[in-house]
C-alpha cells in the first residue's frame, strides 16, 4: 500500500526544482546589527528590528522586573482572569501615542487582524482590499464570511471603481489596505483612500505593521504621516518590529474597540500576552516619546543604503521607507544570491522571498535597515552586494 503522504514529498521536490522551498536557519544570538546565525557571526539584514529595541537594556531591565513581580505568564484569557493592570496601562499609552480614543492589545499583529475583520463585517457584507495586502489580512477577511472585493494595488481609482460596482447590495462595507506594504516597501495612498470612504459611507481600517515606529512624528505611523489622526476607524499595529517585542494592537474610537472585545475570538480564546512582554512594550513606548533620535537614525541609515545599492546597479523597486527589496526576479537566483550573501566574508543575513510571499517573477531579496547599523556595517553590506552581484552577473 502506498503512503498517504507520498504526496508531500513529490510537492517537496517540485518545490526544490523551482526555487521555492525554504530553508529555516537557526539564530544563536540576540537580535541586533550582527548576529549568530547557524554557528556564524553575520551582518543581519533581515529581521523588522528598525529601531533597534529588540535587545535594548531598557526593555530587558522592564521584562524582567515584570517576572519578578508578576510571574512568568499570566495563565487566562483576558475576558477571564488575564487583563493585568499593565495591559490596561499599555492600551492606555497606544491610544494617546497613535492619537485616538482606546486601543486593545493582542497576542501579534496577524491575531489583530483576524480579531477586529470578523467582529466588524460578516455574512452580507463586504470587504474592499488591496490586491497585495498581508496574509493576516487575507485570512482576517476569510474568517468573516463577508465578501472581498480585491482593488488593483495602490490605485484609489480602481478602488472606487470595485466599491461602484459593489455598493448598495451589501449590509455593510469596510476598506482594509496595509500602510507599508512588507514586500515592497511602498506606501497606501492613505489620503486618498480615506476620501473614498468618507465619501461612500465605508467603515476604513489601515494595517500600520511596518510604520509604526518609522513613519510619522517620532514614529506615530502612516496616519500620521499622512495628517490623518483620528480619521482612520481602525489602525492595526504590532509590537514586534519597530517596538521590539510582541503583541498585536487594534486602535480607534472606544465603541468600536469596546465591542471587538466582546467579539474578539483571539482576545476571547487565546490567553494574554506575558507581563515581561506587556512591560517591555511599555519601555519601547517610553524610548519613542522620550525622543526623535532612534527615528532619525532609521531614516539616515535607509537613505545612505538605498543611494549604495542603486549607485551599485541594483533595482531596490517601488520602496520608499527602510524595507529595501532588492529585485531579481527569478527564484533561483534568489537562492543562490542570499547563499553568496552568507557564505562571503563577512557574511550578510539577509533571505530570498519569493512564490507564493510575492507574485511569479517577483522575487527578491528583502533587506531591512535598522537604526542599530552603524556607518561601517552598511559599508561592509554594500561591498559584499556589490561583489556577489557582479559575480552573479546581476551587475556590472
Amino acid at each position: 500500500m502506498p503512503d498517504k503522504f507520498d504526496w508531500i514529498a513529490e510537492e517537496m521536490n517540485a518545490l526544490q526544482e523551482q526555487g521555492f522551498r525554504s530553508s529555516i536557519r537557526t539564530i544563536g544570538s540576540a537580535c541586533g546589527a550582527w548576529m549568530t546565525v547557524d554557528d556564524k557571526e553575520v551582518l543581519n539584514f533581515c529581521t523588522n528590528n528598525y529601531l533597534g529595541l529588540a535587545n535594548r537594556p531598557e526593555l530587558k531591565k522592564a521584562a524582567k522586573e515584570a517576572i519578578d513581580f508578576w510571574g512568568v505568564g499570566p495563565a487566562a484569557v483576558r475576558s477571564i482572569a488575564g487583563t493585568l493592570e499593565l495591559h490596561r496601562e499599555l492600551e492606555r499609552r497606544l491610544a494617546a501615542f497613535k492619537g485616538v480614543e482606546d486601543a486593545l492589545y493582542l497576542q501579534s499583529g496577524f491575531c489583530a487582524n483576524q480579531a477586529a475583520i470578523p467582529s466588524l463585517v460578516g455574512k452580507g457584507d463586504v470587504v474592499f482590499t488591496d490586491r497585495l495586502n498581508h496574509a493576516s489580512i487575507i485570512d482576517g477577511c476569510r474568517l468573516s464570511s463577508a465578501k472581498v472585493a480585491v482593488y488593483e494595488h495602490c490605485d484609489p481609482q480602481d478602488c472606487e471603481r470595485v466599491i461602484k460596482e459593489n455598493l448598495g447590495g451589501y449590509r455593510r462595507a469596510m476598506l482594509i489596505t496595509d500602510g507599508v506594504f512588507s514586500m515592497d516597501g511602498d506606501l497606501a495612498p492613505l489620503d486618498r483612500l480615506q476620501q473614498l470612504c468618507e465619501r461612500y459611507g465605508i467603515v476604513s481600517m489601515v494595517d500600520d505593521a511596518h510604520g509604526e515606529g518609522v513613519l510619522g512624528r517620532g514614529g506615530r505611523g502612516i496616519v500620521d504621516h499622512f495628517r490623518l489622526s483620528g480619521s482612520f476607524d481602525l489602525e492595526i499595529g504590532t509590537l514586534s518590529k519597530a517596538f521590539g517585542v510582541m503583541g498585536g494592537v487594534i486602535a480607534g474610537r472606544s465603541a468600536v474597540i469596546d465591542w471587538i472585545r466582546q467579539k474578539a475570538r483571539p482576545f476571547l480564546f487565546s490567553s494574554a500576552v506575558t507581563a515581561a512582554d506587556t512591560a517591555a512594550c511599555l519601555a519601547a513606548v517610553d524610548l519613542l516619546e522620550a525622543g526623535t533620535e532612534l527615528v532619525e537614525k532609521l531614516w539616515e541609515n535607509t537613505r545612505y543604503f538605498k543611494e549604495g545599492m542603486q549607485r551599485a546597479g541594483f533595482d531596490t523597486g517601488a520602496s520608499v521607507t527602510p524595507i529595501t527589496p532588492v529585485m531579481l526576479g527569478d527564484a533561483s537566483l534568489c537562492q543562490r544570491f542570499s547563499r553568496r550573501l552568507f557564505d562571503s566574508q563577512p557574511g550578510v543575513f539577509a533571505m530570498p522571498i519569493g512564490f507564493p510571499t510575492v507574485p511569479q517573477g517577483k522575487a527578491r531579496i528583502r533587506v531591512m535597515i535598522s537604526a542599530a547599523h552603524a556607518r561601517e556595517d552598511l559599508d561592509l553590506g554594500l561591498e559584499v552586494f556589490a561583489r556577489v552581484g557582479r559575480e552573479l552577473g546581476v551587475i556590472g
